[in-house]
């Protein structure tokens, strides 16, 4: 039996996305997808004040901790297998198979992303920052791509307060990246540059599940996050102007890492003002389970890749976002460091 919620939209309704390389159609299992459920519809509607306990840092950080670090939690939750099912190739990884023995190593992991995740050369390209599902928006109302804020308050993703970065990003387009728990956490540079300001923003530990975010009003900017605003317009740089990453935490993540590397993995240091940020290198490291990555653009700086505009608009797919947004919505999964959009 499906559950239905005030929203019309079903708990079990399917989820599908576009495989970018081969262009099919695939169908997301999700992980802790019955949790989620309950949380965002019987929990929410009956007891707000459990709703919130439920994704406050706090309770988060302790249903990581037993879902990650205790080996009993991997066979509670079915991890084990699902790593399996979802085709996580433990040989990317830098460490020896064998060492990856427990589920938070195999979260954490580290790839040989310098072999494995090639990079387009050309300047201007703007890289996926993650190995994620991605949507392509714009804050512009007379954009084609433009999305009513569902997914964030504008405002608030940035902060109330930060008027300078509001004023630079106004009409501007967006990107989401949606990181799945199997998948690769580290997060990468998208463009070459400067650092404009780095901060952080409290908040909760909402899930990312696509069920969560039409349940719950704007949750990316409800939940603890950190902006990175980079400056591109420099010697050497991207040349698109300004860009800000938002790295936002999900349910049973609670905080992110900043560990910039110049090579591979070597010698990583906080990000921090002033720093030069060389595109495709890994910059900070989220702590296991789901979370968010989101680009913002200054307004006719970029355009992104035909394929991914493509996509959105696939009629064929199902997908929980069509049910939440009324129109098509479709993800396509992209590598980090591969091609996303381009300067104009």
């Amino acid at each position: 039996m499906q559950l239905m919620t005030n929203y019309g939209i079903s708990c079990t309704m399917t989820h599908q996305y576009i495989e970018r390389i081969s262009g099919d159609i695939r169908t997301e299992r999700f992980f802790c997808d019955r949790l989620i459920n309950i949380i965002y519809s019987d929990v929410r509607e009956r007891s707000p004040v459990l709703y919130q306990a439920l994704t406050s840092l706090r309770i988060s950080g302790i249903l990581a901790f037993i879902n990650y670090n205790l080996p009993l939690g991997v066979r509670l939750t079915g991890g084990q297998n699902l790593l399996s099912e979802l085709g996580v190739d433990l040989n990317e990884c830098v460490e020896p198979v064998s060492r990856l023995n427990t589920a938070r190593k195999i979260f954490e992991r580290q790839i040989k992303y310098w072999q494995c995740r090639p990079m387009p050369q050309d300047d201007t390209v703007v890289v996926s920052p993650a190995d994620a599902k991605m949507l392509a928006g714009s804050l512009a109302r007379d954009n084609l791509l433009f999305i009513k804020e569902k997914f964030f308050s504008f405002e608030d993703l940035l902060g109330a307060d930060r008027t300078a970065w509001l004023k630079a990003f106004e009409g501007g387009d967006f990107a989401v990246f949606r990181l799945t728990p199997e998948k690769y956490h580290y997060n990468h540079v998208p463009v070459t540059g400067t650092v404009a300001d780095i901060y952080e923003i409290p908040g909760y530990c909402h899930s990312c599940n696509p069920y969560a975010v039409i349940s719950e009003v704007t949750p990316y900017s409800r939940n603890k996050r950190v902006v990175t605003v980079i400056n591109t317009d420099i010697e050497g740089g991207s040349r698109i102007g300004l860009v800000a990453m938002i790295e936002i935490v999900a349910l049973m993540i609670g905080g992110i890492s900043q560990c910039y590397s110049k090579y591979r993995y070597d010698d990583p240091v906080p990000v921090k003002p002033y720093m030069q940020l060389i595109k495709g290198q890994p910059k900070s490291l989220y702590l296991p389970g789901s979370s968010v990555d989101v680009l913002l653009f200054q307004k006719n700086r970029i355009f992104f890749d035909a394929d991914i505009v493509a996509n959105l608009h696939r009629r064929e797919v199902q997908s929980r976002f069509v049910s939440g947004f009324q129109k098509p919505l479709i993800e396509t999964e992209v590598f980090v460091r591969s091609s996303v959009a381009r300067g104009k």
